[in-house]
């Protein structure tokens, strides 16, 4: 991760660090804005509900060019949402999707 300092021999992660470079963004502020309306609109077509373990996902991310449009959102199960496959060591398979290897990107 690119926002860890090291504490007593241990790398921990920075969050301090971390906010003040990435989550402060103007651009990061909207995208969080953007995320937790597309939320609120699930949650009053009765989709989702607090405390549900569900996560409203972008079929086409946000960072992509992805919009949020009803037809652009789904529900998943928050492990499948925020995580990556993995290799035995910790570290990520591949951060292409499958899609994306299909368009050959």
């Amino acid at each position: 991760m690119p926002y860890m300092k090291k504490v007593g021999g241990k790398s921990v992660r920075n969050y301090e660090k971390e906010y003040q470079e990435y989550h402060a963004d103007d651009k990061q502020k909207k995208n969080r804005a953007k995320r937790n309306a597309a939320r609120r609109e699930l949650e009053k077509e009765g989709v989702v509900r607090k405390g549900d373990g569900k996560d409203v996902a972008h079929k086409h991310a946000l960072s992509k060019g992805g919009g949020n449009h009803r037809s652009n959102l789904k529900v998943e199960d928050k492990s499948a949402n925020r995580s990556f496959k993995r290799n035995a060591d910790g570290s990520m398979k591949s951060e292409t999707s499958k899609r994306e290897k299909k368009r050959g990107r």
